[in-house]
């Protein structure tokens, strides 16, 4: 599944069930300052690495703007994109930048840091630096991909239904014809740029935003999927990596088969966190001891395909509908008990808090799609990984992705391994040919990544094998639930993290919160 923080469908799926609200970006003057650094550029990428930032206040310490990069940093001369960024300002006197980026491939760290209220790192972290959000290339504010610009096409791409049982031939072609038309219509409406959707344009990206604000060093937070881009960038540029954490991390390389075996396997342990809590509680829709319990559940799921039941607007739930489901609310155990209520929901033969669920996780609502996120996860995954161009058929993966995650995990692959599968196998650019084969970012300064024991979505032995191959990585370890931890008041985490962002202080060891 998107490998992302989830913080938007999270919020999303609060306001779904609670009826809340956001309010809207304060409008705002502008000012144009000059602020990049004196370093050496070549002359054709003076225009990006020097040019003026034009900010405007867009809400209480936040200003925003956009900078221009080229959709080829090896054709710097070509066409250009646009970059959003939002910038929460130090309540002091700032210690410099602070980039953040929450994930996806396909998250908004714009948003995050404009819309989220303080949804990354600590309230101190945030008074010391200049907190930068950025919309990464092909992300929302950002010059987007573009792929189904229809709500009916795009509910077809994520919900529809098929005539043939899952993992059968019939199926499987149904599924390529589907996949097809899907990066068809991205390579039509998106153009040049859906060709430079990698993860080393982005480095390249985020190493000129950094010049432009003036930092000599690239300071940064990246959850999830971003700490796979902060991987790229100190590989890329280890000499200008100032002081970097990475929660909740993607072993590289990213998008590989193994990768997302693992993290079916992950969601199977998060369920049965989910399950052993749910039946040391009052209402849990399931009982008995927790293996029973957890059979109940897999059978319930499984037999929805029969069921045909229908949400108010006229989509047919379907398992892989509900795997969908499922996921959103193992990143957080906060979110569990919209878990519970979901399932017993579900036995009573109402479908609409599972939709709701599963829309959480794919940006929709009542009016249609949020953003384009699930398609840039796919995209991204296309462009960077091997999934559908390695040796591995799709009934083939199928079939392991159920043997390694056989509770939920292999019925949460049936909307996102098979998706990837079919549509990475038409996928019509290769990976970019400057992409790392090694990443240890020798010459990069301290770098610490945290890791979850029971963080579903990037299981903690990702972390542990990041910071083992990074040179100067330096693990930290929490025990718990969850998909990423530092800034959830957990102090253990926040005030080693703390101390190293504010006082530059790298731990001795492994402080095993």
């Amino acid at each position: 599944m998107k490998i992302s923080r989830v913080v938007v469908a999270l919020v999303t799926l609060s306001v779904a069930l609670s009826g809340c609200a956001l309010l809207p970006a304060l409008p705002g003057s502008s000012h144009s300052v000059s602020t990049h650094t004196d370093e050496t550029v070549a002359s054709n990428l003076k225009q990006f690495y020097k040019q003026d930032v034009r900010w405007k206040s867009c809400g209480h310490r936040l200003d925003c703007t956009t900078l221009i990069a080229p959709v080829d940093w090896n054709d710097p001369d070509g066409e250009q994109i646009e970059l959003a960024l939002a910038r929460q300002k130090a309540k002091g006197k700032s210690l410099g930048s602070l980039f953040v980026n929450p994930g996806g491939p396909g998250g908004s760290g714009y948003d995050m840091v404009h819309d989220e209220n303080g949804s990354f790192g600590t309230r101190k972290v945030q008074s010391n630096f200049d907190v930068i959000g950025f919309d990464p290339r092909g992300v929302g504010r950002s010059t987007p991909i573009v792929c189904y610009t229809d709500t009916a096409d795009r509910d077809e791409f994520l919900y529809g239904t098929y005539d043939a049982p899952y993992g059968s031939d019939v199926w499987a072609a149904e599924l390529q014809k589907r996949q097809a038309s899907w990066v068809a219509a991205c390579k039509k409406n998106t153009g040049e740029l859906l060709a430079h959707i990698d993860s080393v344009s982005v480095a390249h990206d985020m190493d000129m935003m950094r010049a432009v604000l003036g930092d000599t060093k690239l300071n940064y937070l990246g959850y999830s999927f971003g700490t796979y881009l902060g991987t790229i960038y100190a590989n890329l540029f280890p000499e200008k990596v100032g002081r970097m954490v990475l929660d909740g991390a993607v072993e590289p390389p990213f998008g590989t088969f193994d990768e997302l075996a693992t993290q079916m396997a992950g969601f199977d342990s998060a369920f049965r966190a989910y399950m052993a809590n749910c039946l040391a509680g009052p209402e849990c829709p399931f009982s008995g001891p927790i293996d029973q319990a957890l059979a109940q559940a897999h059978r319930l799921v499984l037999a929805v395909d029969s069921r045909h039941l229908q949400d108010a607007d006229g989509r047919v739930l379907d398992s892989a509908t509900v795997g969908t489901g499922i996921a959103v609310t193992l990143y957080d155990e906060g979110s569990w008990s919209f878990l519970s209520q979901a399932f017993a929901d579900l036995k009573a033969g109402d479908a609409s808090t599972m939709f709701i669920l599963a829309d959480a996780y794919n940006g929709r609502d009542s009016g249609g799609y949020l953003d384009a996120s699930i398609d840039v996860y796919f995209a991204v995954t296309c462009a960077e990984g091997t999934i559908g161009t390695d040796d591995i058929s799709l009934q083939q993966g199928l079939a392991a992705m159920q043997q390694k995650g056989p509770i939920v995990g292999g019925i949460l692959a049936l909307d996102d391994y098979t998706l990837l599968e079919a549509a990475c196998s038409q996928w019509p650019y290769k990976r970019p040919n400057d992409f790392p084969t090694s990443f240890a970012a020798a010459g990069a300064g301290p770098i610490l990544v945290i890791g979850t024991s029971n963080d579903p979505a990037t299981p903690y032995s990702q972390s542990v094998a990041l910071a083992d191959t990074l040179k100067s990585g330096v693990l930290i370890s929490y025990e718990g639930e969850g998909h990423t931890v530092y800034g959830n008041g957990i102090s253990c985490i926040d005030s080693v993290v703390d101390a190293y962002f504010i006082h530059d202080k790298v731990p001795a060891s492994d402080p095993r919160c």
